[in-house]
């Protein structure tokens, strides 16, 4: 049997790149929230819930972009290219925050410039990732084998909505976090602050669903068109159906729900998102199969992949597992 190696290929990278939203998605999130917590015990608390795996969590975005790069060189060079300036500013943001993290302890003089730079840091990683996915949904100019469009071709309104989006959506996974991680008056903030930044996520969920089906015809036919409409209409109902039950786990003051309610509702999108842009890796421009390396290449790759993404996936279970339970400004766990 023949096997389609692209396709598994195609799968890996979606899955690390999943697995990294999730994962950093809630300690950016905390991030991005970290000064409206109180200064001293709430602010010492919220930086120790994430401090045992914030780095580990990035191994998975290593992974995403290094999977790209060797399996689909093709879409790795158009990629880079047209949205250069946005990728440079997440990295430039990612080791500011890291900065930032590791500074607000080991100079306590200036904590308070530590504590807006991780703030900033987090905000401008989470907005910047947003607007690379709404700069690749909105497509990439392409002549041949090349980038044609200009500098600024990523920034439009669509990515500057994509990039509040996000901002948004993983400030509501930080919060749910700290809802489940915290203890006190941390935790009720945490819990107020899940209102309406739930609200606001599915707002901005509905607001980029239906500005992507008017970015594209193809976007839309996937959607609205008989029949494919009936395929894909489960997922905005399952949507809604998360969503409701994230409203009522809050409700009843559930402390785990609302972090995997939330986790969900991030699946679902994810999985609307590739229904939107498959088979394309580049949308509307490149399919995976011709940015696709070639099969002696993915074979090589994925016999190092087979060894490596276990031992990812274990250590980074094990820290979950050694780090689970209640957190304190100390650090400890219970």
């Amino acid at each position: 049997m023949n096997i389609d190696l692209t396709i598994i290929w195609a799968l890996i990278i979606v899955v690390a790149v999943f697995i990294y939203v999730v994962l950093d998605g809630f300690d950016l999130g905390i991030g991005i929230l970290f000064n409206t917590f109180k200064v001293g015990h709430d602010r010492d608390t919220a930086m120790n819930s994430i401090a045992p795996v914030w780095d580990g969590n990035e191994t998975w975005l290593v992974m995403g972009g290094g999977g790209l790069l060797a399996a689909f060189p093709l879409a790795y060079g158009l990629i880079f290219s047209a949205l250069y300036a946005p990728i440079i500013a997440m990295l430039l943001a990612l080791v500011f925050r890291g900065v930032a993290f590791e500074f607000r302890w080991r100079d306590p003089g200036h904590q308070k410039f530590w504590d807006m730079a991780f703030t900033g840091g987090s905000f401008l990683a989470a907005f910047s990732q947003g607007v690379i996915l709404g700069a690749l949904l909105q497509g990439v100019a392409i002549s041949g084998r090349s980038y044609a469009g200009g500098w600024w071709d990523w920034l439009t309104p669509f990515t500057l909505l994509t990039g509040l989006s996000l901002v948004v959506a993983y400030a509501l996974l930080g919060s749910t976090w700290l809802v489940m991680k915290a203890e006190g008056s941390l935790q009720r903030q945490a819990r107020s602050m899940a209102w309406w930044l739930g609200g606001a996520t599915l707002a901005a969920i509905v607001a980029v669903s239906i500005a992507t089906l008017f970015l594209s015809a193809d976007y839309f036919s996937k959607w609205l068109n008989l029949p494919n409409v009936f395929w894909v209409a489960p997922v905005p109902l399952m949507v809604a159906l998360a969503s409701l039950a994230f409203v009522r786990s809050l409700k009843a003051g559930h402390e785990t729900a609302p972090f995997l309610l939330t986790l969900g509702v991030f699946l679902l999108s994810f999985v609307g998102l590739c229904i939107s842009v498959f088979p394309y890796v580049v949308p509307g421009a490149v399919t995976i199969w011709e940015a696709a390396t070639d099969r002696s290449g993915q074979v090589f790759m994925l016999w190092g992949t087979a060894f490596v993404l276990p031992m990812i996936l274990g250590y980074t279970a094990w820290s979950y597992w050694v780090f689970r339970g209640k957190v304190n400004a100390d650090g400890y766990h219970a």
